[in-house]
């Protein structure tokens, strides 16, 4: 979007965590980083000073956190940025922030926005870290209940050649999920207007069933699928978001953030833990409304972000070691892990 540039090429950079001889000082150089991140560092400063030559800026830094300092610095002293930012004519300030000092805000579930579900919860495009596969078999002739359907190529998020799509797509990222879904329906009606399509405005709450009878109107007509075509991908992905399962375990997960943000302190930690252990339930346990490991170690992330530094103590360390039991036996117990759990095991 006009304000919001992702660098999935960089998605892997991350300081390597605290080890057993403990945490990594705030006075790292490049040199004493592995020779892998090191060649990554060297590569986000390579894009970083191309993206400023493009904006024709010279750049003021400012970083907060280990990695980010190492980053900056490389910044500063690069020959060709060094050249740039003697004739650049254009001022800005950029600030580098580690992303292992925003765990909470990575895993968290506060945001109220359309967008952020949509990348969430919906499937990733094959080879692509910031766009998602949106199921198009709803605007074709043949019905199937199979949800992996790959005759009918997916849709996508990314339409810079309509209008109206990316003008949908800001209101998906800048309002609220309520006003989002509401713009998605009065940009419907007015291009099924503009195609002469029987359609019947409702007034009221949008549901996802509405959308759908409102895209339905689009199938048979082939000069309009084409006309619309982006509109109608952002329309069915918000419909496959807000039916999807996750969707609905999202306030779950953000009513309990909300409690853990109540009751947490240093004495209450093995009393959160002993709560969340009837919890994790093993594959066959498991409804669709139960948490599974992947939530389980979000869950985790946020916890341990949120109350940061614990003083170890007899009855925290029992309750993490049920904790830890329970999860291994859930995790042993996959039939088919996903890649975040293939990854740890």
């Amino acid at each position: 979007s006009a304000e919001l540039c992702l660098l999935p090429a960089l998605g892997e950079l991350l300081l390597p965590l605290p080890g057993p001889s403990g945490p990594v000082t705030a006075e790292v150089g490049l040199g004493a980083l592995p020779a892998e991140l090191r060649a990554a560092v060297r590569a986000v400063v390579g894009d970083l000073d191309g993206l400023f030559t493009a904006l024709g800026v010279r750049e003021e830094s400012f970083a907060v956190g280990a990695l980010s300092r190492v980053v900056a610095a490389e910044l500063a002293s690069y020959a060709s940025a060094r050249n740039r930012r003697r004739t650049a004519t254009n001022k800005a300030s950029v600030v580098f922030v580690d992303r292992t000092l925003d765990l909470a805000g990575a895993v968290g579930h506060h945001g109220d926005n359309l967008a952020e579900k949509i990348l969430s919860v919906l499937p990733k495009l094959p080879g692509h870290k910031t766009d998602v596969m949106v199921n198009m078999v709803e605007l074709t002739a043949l019905q199937t209940a199979d949800e992996t359907c790959s005759i009918i190529a997916p849709g996508c998020l990314a339409q810079p050649n309509d209008p109206a799509a990316k003008a949908l797509w800001e209101s998906f990222m800048n309002l609220k999920q309520k006003e989002a879904v509401m713009e998605a329906r009065r940009h419907l009606v007015e291009a099924a207007s503009r195609e002469n399509l029987p359609i019947k405005m409702s007034m009221g709450e949008v549901t996802p069933e509405q959308l759908n009878s409102y895209i339905q109107l689009f199938r048979n007509n082939l000069k309009a699928l084409e006309n619309h075509c982006g509109l109608l991908q952002l329309v069915l992905a918000t419909v496959q978001t807000l039916k999807h399962p996750q969707t609905s375990k999202w306030d779950n997960f953000l009513a309990f953030e909300r409690l853990l943000l109540q009751t947490i302190g240093e004495s209450e930690m093995p009393s959160v833990l002993n709560q969340l252990l009837p919890m994790i339930k093993s594959y066959k346990e498991r409804t669709k409304d139960d948490y599974t490991c992947e939530d389980f170690l979000i869950l985790l992330v946020y916890m341990y972000s949120v109350v940061g530094e614990i003083k170890s103590e007899n009855e925290l360390e029992a309750a993490e070691e049920e904790v830890k039991k329970a999860l291994v036996k859930a995790i042993c117990d996959e039939p088919e892990p996903p890649p975040v759990l293939q990854k740890i095991t």
